[in-house]
């Protein structure tokens, strides 16, 4: 196959806890495949145990990228995650190689299959401040409702916890007099995706994010976010609000209990994978659903050959 000419990439795309790592992997090394991360906490280096980023040994098995590319005091904007996993998947194509899309984060995966054009707007800092202080006046929800008041549809994609992502759609609004999701125009997409979804039934999810938790805890996640504070990183960092490292923040200042921080972050990850299905939905005709279950691989990788016969 050219892979150059008919472009084909695979993407893998379900809930926290689905074993969308797994299931890459092992399609991966099927398939002759490199896979991109499209998972926004795995682009930071000393960010492994909270973000239950592929091991060493996993990455060293199948090649990886994007993982572990910037420090967690950096900002990766969606247009520089879309740029650069552009020129990613092409290299992997050019090494005629099939490249598999991997994550959660919807955003980014919806950024390349989509082919967004990201909104333009250059930061405006003035603004970024004065919101930045109306958010301490009113807190976090309150942010978000305002931007909910103007743009349900962005609302409804960004996390309340995450303010620097509801500054940013409340800046390009304020600045441009347009909705921030509508100036995240589609183009045609300059791959051929074929997209899987993998799903679990509900209970089986909680309990299979309950014991990655305690995994988490046991691995060590406490002594990770403390090396991170002593390196000199600030505990108000976006990249440390994420779920799992804010919470574990609180009991290291003495707010919360160990067992206290480790049901905030269970709550916290079910509400975040309640929100992951807004962008991955079950009855998106693009997502071919598998159910996760013994065979599921095989059947996957059957597919994924008939379809690039079909290019």
């Amino acid at each position: 196959m050219n892979f150059q000419t008919n472009k084909p990439l695979v993407v893998i795309v379900g809930p926290t806890a689905s074993g969308k790592t797994a299931v890459s992997i092992d399609l991966a090394k099927r398939l002759n495949g490199e896979i991109v991360s499209a998972d926004s906490r795995l682009l930071y280096r000393g960010m492994d145990i909270g973000t239950a980023k592929p091991t060493d040994a996993e990455q060293e098995n199948v090649p990886h990228h994007l993982i572990d590319v910037a420090d967690p005091d950096e900002t990766w904007s969606l247009a520089l995650y879309q740029r650069t996993a552009y020129q990613v998947i092409d290299s992997i194509m050019e090494r005629s190689k099939l490249p598999i899309l991997v994550g959660g984060t919807g955003q980014y995966v919806r950024a390349i299959i989509e082919g967004w054009r990201i909104p333009p707007q250059a930061p405006d800092e003035s603004l970024r401040e004065s919101l930045s202080r109306w958010a301490e006046m009113i807190g976090p929800e309150g942010l978000h409702q305002r931007l909910a008041t103007v743009d349900p549809q962005a609302a409804e994609m960004i996390d309340y916890r995450n303010m620097r992502r509801t500054i940013r759609a409340l800046e390009v609004i304020l600045n441009t007099g347009e909705r921030f999701s509508d100036l995240r125009k589609k183009q045609q997409c300059r791959y051929t995706p074929f997209i899987f979804g993998i799903s679990r039934p509900r209970e089986v999810l909680y309990q299979r994010i309950d014991q990655r938790i305690d995994q988490m805890i046991a691995d060590g996640l406490v002594e990770e976010v403390q090396t991170l504070l002593q390196s000199g990183y600030q505990a108000d960092l976006p990249t440390l609000s994420a779920i799992g490292y804010g919470e574990i923040i609180q009991y290291l200042n003495n707010q919360v209990s160990l067992e206290e921080a480790v049901t905030l972050i269970r709550r916290n990850t079910r509400i975040f994978v309640r929100r992951q299905a807004n962008w991955f939905k079950p009855d998106d005709p693009r997502i071919h659903w598998v159910e996760a279950a013994e065979g599921m691989v095989d059947n996957m990788e059957e597919m994924i050959r008939r379809w690039l016969n079909g290019l």
